[in-house]
């Protein structure tokens, strides 16, 4: 049993020019190998071809994207009895906003294309539309747990 006080919650920093926490938040799932000021470049330049495209501010076709891919709900693994139930379960908003970046960078790598920046671009765009890979990925997870609606009860 632990005897210190529980742990505080952490806020994300904002970034230096848009000064949203959504974008660092981005910048820090984009970041590989330690590789910080490569990462801002990536998702600034998408920002930037977003707004070339669409003519109007980037971070509104953001946070539209990353609303319309964060999921509701979930499926979890349970064992139950000797097997293995897939157990659906809610999320909070935070969990699911970190599913939906996590979402949205996977299907904007898998694009073809060799540019990430235009491969982000464009599925932060088709995302906001409502189609693209990152939504088809949400809508398996929510079909997955409608499925799985039986077990429900062993959460």
């Amino acid at each position: 049993m632990a005897r210190r006080g529980t742990a505080e919650k952490k806020t994300a920093k904002s970034d230096p020019i848009y000064r949203n926490r959504l974008v660092n938040m981005l910048v820090n799932r984009i970041l590989k190998h330690g590789k910080k000021a490569l990462a801002y470049q990536i998702l600034y330049r998408a920002l930037k071809n977003i707004q070339q495209k669409k003519e109007t501010n980037p971070l509104p076709v953001l946070r539209q994207a990353v609303r319309r891919v964060t999921p509701n709900i979930a499926v979890k693994a349970r064992r139950v009895g000797g097997s293995t139930q897939q157990v659906p379960i809610e999320i909070g908003s935070r969990q699911g906003k970190v599913l939906a970046i996590r979402w949205l960078l996977g299907a904007a790598r898998k694009r073809l294309g060799r540019n990430m920046a235009l491969k982000l671009s464009s599925e932060l765009v088709d995302a906001a539309k409502g189609s693209g890979d990152a939504i088809r990925k949400k809508e398996e997870t929510h079909k997955m747990a409608e499925a799985n609606r039986s077990f429900a009860h062993f959460r």
